[in-house]
């Protein structure tokens, strides 16, 4: 079996987000990083080159294979700040409807100015999200 390339690292999260080239993208991806922190009570961690995570859960595959992960995380990507958070979780559809300027993909929030989006209704986002990784174990 590959070895998972997305694992926790000893690189500085810091020195990561410092070397975001686009300073407004380094910006939101410093607020994100503060709001992550601070709903899950979390120290970021790099998760492989360009993951910033939170937490850490053990996922189990309807296949059973099983791996670690974090339980919410975000990259600062050229075209928009990528947020991971759990596929399905108790109103979040609700909240997305809500949140502002957005787009998905699967398990992938993608925001392309934080200013685009209610800051309130992300941090409820998160804390929702981090909260159902917590209480379950199944990937997504």
């Amino acid at each position: 079996m590959a070895t998972l390339k997305t694992a926790p690292t000893a690189a500085s999260v810091d020195d990561f987000l410092a070397a975001v080239p686009d300073e407004a993208r380094r910006a939101d991806a410093t607020a994100v990083r503060d709001l992550m922190r601070a709903v899950t009570g979390e120290p970021p961690t790099m998760w492989g080159d360009s993951i910033v995570g939170f937490g850490q859960r053990r996922l189990r595959y309807a296949t059973g294979r099983e791996l670690d992960w974090f339980l919410v995380g975000f990259s600062p990507r050229k075209a928009a700040t990528t947020l991971y958070l759990p596929e399905e979780f108790p109103g979040k559809p609700e909240l997305l409807a809500r949140l502002g300027r957005h787009t998905v993909g699967k398990g992938c929030l993608y925001v392309k100015r934080l200013a685009d989006v209610d800051v309130e209704v992300l941090t409820e986002l998160v804390r929702v999200a981090a909260a159902q990784a917590r209480a379950g174990s199944a990937a997504e």
